[in-house]
């Protein structure tokens, strides 16, 4: 075996880990429901036009009463209102805003999951022993502000660029990777939901699935292509991703791996010290080939 097929079934593995220790995840069908409805068609370079294959929302239900009641997500969708969108328009980070950055990573660090993560990126050599010195790292990688649009001041961090999403020049839509985030601006109705996004002739996705290829509108932009996580933890995503992160220096680490059932590319994007984005990709699950 090759060091990098070691690497892989290494990283693999401790994913899989993740996956099971994932005892927040909710439980599609119960804890939530998503209507897939039509597969999305094309959208032209540049163009907010988007055929809607979808008359319905994408979730259905979600118990909210989870969100509120589970701590990583209560803290979680505390910090989803405090940033600017646009890239180019500063962020002003409020006292109140990095305590609460500093509770909802504190509310991670108790779960098994950030737990093991930590214990894994130990033994690598990435990361401190000491859970201290961890949470700094966890706090540079994702919240740590930088310039994305060069033009202004700090306008941007990993952590509003995946999870709560981004609008770049007026243009187009950056990042929004979280199907939390992504429910909260449905049910309010600044999201529309498009469809679902499958290879061409390809069954459609199902469900239950845990991952999506999707695509939507947010502020009158169309994003043809977006793709999230549904129904996993807050620590999952930010457990997964810092992995991912860390065991590279390239500008762009993509790796392919079995998650559960579900075959992933995960793709992590560098702002130096910093997480510019992250998202995974569902190539194809146990349920249909995608």
């Amino acid at each position: 075996m090759s060091r990098s097929q070691q690497a892989t079934q290494e990283l693999t593995e401790v994913l899989n880990q993740l996956w099971l220790l994932d005892t927040n995840r909710l439980k599609p069908g119960k804890d939530y429901i998503i209507s897939l409805q039509g597969r999305a068609g094309f959208v032209a370079h540049r163009s907010n036009y988007a055929r809607d294959l979808a008359a319905a929302p994408l979730f259905k239900y979600v118990d909210e009463d989870k969100l509120r009641g589970i701590e990583t997500y209560l803290h979680f969708v505390n910090l989803l209102d405090n940033y600017e969108s646009s890239t180019g328009v500063s962020e002003r980070v409020t006292s109140e805003e990095l305590q609460e950055n500093r509770l909802f990573i504190n509310s991670m660090m108790e779960t098994d999951v950030m737990k093991r993560a930590h214990k894994y990126l130990v033994s690598k050599g990435h990361s401190p022993s000491d859970p201290e010195e961890f949470k700094k790292q966890l706090y540079d990688i994702w919240f740590r502000l930088y310039h994305r649009d060069k033009s202004g001041g700090e306008d941007s961090c990993g952590f509003e660029h995946v999870f709560v999403g981004e609008t770049k020049f007026g243009q187009e839509i950056v990042g929004l990777h979280n199907w939390v985030q992504f429910y909260l601006l449905e049910k309010n109705g600044h999201v529309d939901y498009k469809g679902y996004k499958a290879r061409d002739r390809k069954a459609t996705p199902d469900e239950d699935d845990h991952v999506l290829n999707l695509q939507f509108s947010w502020k009158g932009l169309v994003k043809p292509l977006g793709s999230c996580f549904v129904g996993v933890s807050p620590e999952f995503e930010v457990a997964l991703f810092t992995i991912i992160f860390l065991m590279s220096t390239e500008k762009m680490t993509s790796v392919v791996v079995k998650v559960d059932e579900y075959v992933l590319e995960l793709v992590v994007y560098r702002h130096g010290r910093s997480i510019g984005t992250s998202f995974p990709k569902l190539l194809s699950s146990n349920h249909k080939d995608l």
